[in-house]
């Protein structure tokens, strides 16, 4: 399983939230390469970089913070926040994301979605499936669908997406546990790449989504909260490469 922790930007710092709720803003550092930096050098191979300002705007913003990230370290970058057109998504990998996510536009454009699904290759594009009680959220998770998480991903599974990234917004950043009975709902009706996202709090909620058959987990809180020390996921680091 891969471990991938998560950068969040807002006004080019390092943030996290609680629950996708832009007023419980932390910030931890002023500087986000620091932290990427941080991580590389303690054996991470990959990044979740997300934009919020781009999420709550109408394009990405912190493409700069990507571009920075992208071009001084060796990591693999993931990106998602803001990508809402075709212009987006060239400025994202231009900028050297690996791969880029997509959430709120596979809601509203799914025909554009797709559309880049088919130019850029599954391997490319992941697919943002957040939700609250079941149901997608969008708009970097001020609006709520009421499309259900599991049929989402599964009819998406069928159009051809390989990954998908899954948080269940009650989780985030609580440091309260993963959603494990709904990724396990999700990959026992599909046979996606599924990252886990939303709640790890320890090394044990690490394992744990490992042996459900998660792809990837991204950690956010548990790192910059210390729950979680970077030499203990090294281990974890080391079988995934090995």
């Amino acid at each position: 399983m891969r471990i991938i922790p998560a950068i969040d930007i807002i006004d080019g710092k390092c943030v996290r939230l609680t629950k996708g709720d832009y007023a419980t803003k932390k910030t931890y550092n002023e500087n986000p390469l620091e932290v990427a930096k941080e991580f590389e050098a303690n054996g991470i191979k990959y990044l979740h970089l997300v934009d919020l300002d781009g999420a709550r705007s109408n394009n990405i913003v912190n493409y700069k913070v990507l571009r920075e990230i992208a071009s001084k370290t060796s990591l693999k970058v993931d990106f998602g926040g803001g990508v809402k057109s075709d212009n987006d998504i060239r400025i994202a990998f231009e900028n050297g994301a690996a791969q880029v996510t997509g959430g709120s536009i596979a809601v509203q454009k799914p025909k554009m979605f797709l559309h880049w699904l088919a130019t850029y290759g599954a391997d490319k594009i992941i697919l943002g499936a957040d939700s609250h009680n079941r149901k997608i959220a969008t708009h970097g998770w001020q609006q709520q669908s009421e499309l259900d998480v599991v049929d989402f991903i599964a009819d998406y599974e069928r159009k051809g997406v390989k990954y998908i990234i899954c948080t269940d917004i009650s989780k985030d950043g609580m440091l309260q546990g993963t959603s494990n009975k709904l990724y396990t709902e999700i990959l026992q009706k599909t046979n996606v790449k599924l990252i886990a996202s939303g709640g790890v709090s320890s090394i044990d909620d690490l394992i744990a989504v490992q042996k459900i058959g998660c792809e990837g987990a991204i950690i956010g809180k548990a790192i910059y909260e210390g729950k979680i020390q970077l030499n203990e996921l090294r281990p974890l680091i080391d079988r995934a490469l090995g």
